[in-house]
């Protein structure tokens, strides 16, 4: 097969290596973002696949656009029959998705149509899951709305965060690439519509997603911080300033139980109740407790709850503030 492959960061990697090792599905050229300046010092860094594609002695294209005119010329001379998208960054236009024979597959971390977007691993972990996922599917110009084709399940640990289940997820798309594309290419597999009145969706993740609204279940906010580590995590205000939480776990019920019936303080949403084994207790909706592990104010090194709490004299009481 004739295969262009189009990715730009980790998460696309094992794809690229798994259709490399592969005769029949070997990329005859890779497409990826154009490498950009990054860090402090601004050096031009190339993309994860870009520096895949080298290793694997794969030829490149980083064009600014996939629309440009004389880059969809170059990709109509190579006559390909498939392309595979994992991760690659840009929208792609009718004159892209019907240019290879076989058209577009993209590979999705999510369970569709569960999660279509730009964050499905991170909106898994937030919204509690415990199993997701990876689909293959033809591309159109919709979001992530295209015919599925295979699909691959992956349970979601208890305390995992993105940047663990991520990889594993990247993993288990590989090989499912590599059977989509052989499958499509011998007609052994049969497109299915996607159900679109259950579609739910996951935006790309900004700043704001970070702050926290002490009246949802400490698991809630557990979770979010699971799904959204390392970026943008958590953060809130106390003490009339930005507060970012660092670490954090859930208080068992016994233990939340114990610590609001016997602080005499007023249980409401994001008032700190104490320091139990080195861990800021503060009240949750529904008589939850979230534990705060570390902390970290802006500009400043992480702490941990102890050294924090006893750096800024914070008494119980205070409250961490909702939106």
């Amino acid at each position: 097969m004739k295969v262009i492959f189009f990715g730009t960061p980790d998460f696309a990697v094992p794809t690229l290596e798994a259709l490399a090792a592969e005769s029949d599905v070997r990329p005859m050229l890779v497409v990826s973002q154009p490498s950009r300046p990054v860090g402090r010092k601004r050096r031009i860094q190339p993309p994860p696949v870009v520096e895949a594609a080298e290793r694997l002695g794969l030829p490149v294209m980083q064009p600014e656009s996939v629309r440009d005119p004389a880059f969809l010329d170059h990709l109509r001379s190579l006559e390909p029959d498939v392309a595979a998208v994992v991760a690659y960054g840009q929208i792609f236009r009718r004159s892209l998705l019907e240019l290879p024979r076989l058209g577009c597959v993209n590979l999705h971390g999510s369970l569709l149509p569960k999660y279509r977007g730009a964050a499905p691993i991170q909106a898994a972990i937030a919204e509690g899951e415990v199993e997701t996922g990876v689909t293959t599917m033809l591309m159109e110009r919709g979001l992530d709305s295209g015919p599925m084709l295979l699909e691959k399940k992956l349970a979601i640990g208890e305390l995992e965060k993105t940047p663990e289940l991520a990889p594993r997820l990247a993993a288990l798309g590989a090989p499912l690439m590599v059977e989509t594309l052989r499958r499509l290419d011998a007609g052994t597999v049969e497109p299915r519509a996607q159900d679109h009145d259950a579609a739910t969706f996951s935006p790309r993740l900004e700043r704001t997603d970070a702050v926290v609204d002490w009246r949802w279940p400490a698991k809630k906010i557990f979770d979010r911080w699971r799904g959204f580590y390392p970026w943008p995590g958590l953060s809130s205000t106390l003490t009339g300033e930005s507060v970012k939480l660092v670490d954090v776990a859930v208080a068992d019920a016994a233990s939340a139980a114990e610590v609001l019936g016997s602080s005499g303080i007023a249980a409401e949403p994001g008032v700190f109740l104490g320091l139990r084994d080195g861990a800021m207790c503060v009240v949750c909706g529904n008589a939850t407790m979230l534990l705060i592990e570390r902390l970290q104010r802006p500009g400043k090194k992480p702490l941990a709850a102890s050294d924090f709490t006893n750096g800024e004299r914070l008494s119980a009481g205070e409250r961490f503030s909702n939106p």
